[in-house]
């Protein structure tokens, strides 16, 4: 799926379908595309506002896992609405190794499917995609303490 084909989804990607191929900016202002990582394995997760106390500990989560992501052969990627400065100040602070990626008019969140609960609350979820760009596991919940384990789990299963 290429940018113009982006698309809101009213349901979330599922596992066996193509994760959508975007182009976001990153905490430092690059441009980065999901098809750059293709021949690898992503952890993509979806957390609602950086700083928040939730978010905070879903990516130091994410960060003290990283290891554990690599030695799985994956790169973990968060995004958030939130804009390049803001991820760069969040991935400072909290000394986050990964890529932070701004989705400022959530364009790729609705690609995903991913929702807000009662049009007001913003949804979480993690995908887990392979080295083919096709995702393996899908899950979406509001809880922050789950995403980083099950996104492990489903890459060593």
């Amino acid at each position: 799926m290429t940018m113009n084909e982006l698309t809101e989804r009213t349901t979330l990607v599922s596992a066996g379908e193509h994760a959508p191929d975007f182009a976001l900016k990153d905490q430092n202002g690059n441009s980065m595309r999901l098809s750059d990582y293709r021949g690898r394995k992503v952890v993509l997760f979806f957390y609602p506002k950086a700083y928040s106390p939730g978010c905070t500990a879903e990516a130091c989560q994410f960060r003290d896992a990283y290891e554990d992501f690599k030695a799985a052969g994956a790169e973990v990627i968060g995004i958030s609405s939130d804009d390049e400065t803001t991820q760069k100040g969040f991935a400072s602070r909290f000394r986050l190794q990964f890529t932070l990626l701004a989705d400022r008019d959530e364009a790729v969140h609705k690609a995903y499917g991913v929702r807000r609960t009662l049009g007001l609350i913003k949804v979480r979820a993690t995908f887990v995609i392979d080295e083919q760009g096709v995702v393996t596991y899908a899950f979406h919940s509001h809880n922050p303490a789950s995403h980083m384990a099950k996104a492990l789990e489903a890459l060593n299963s």
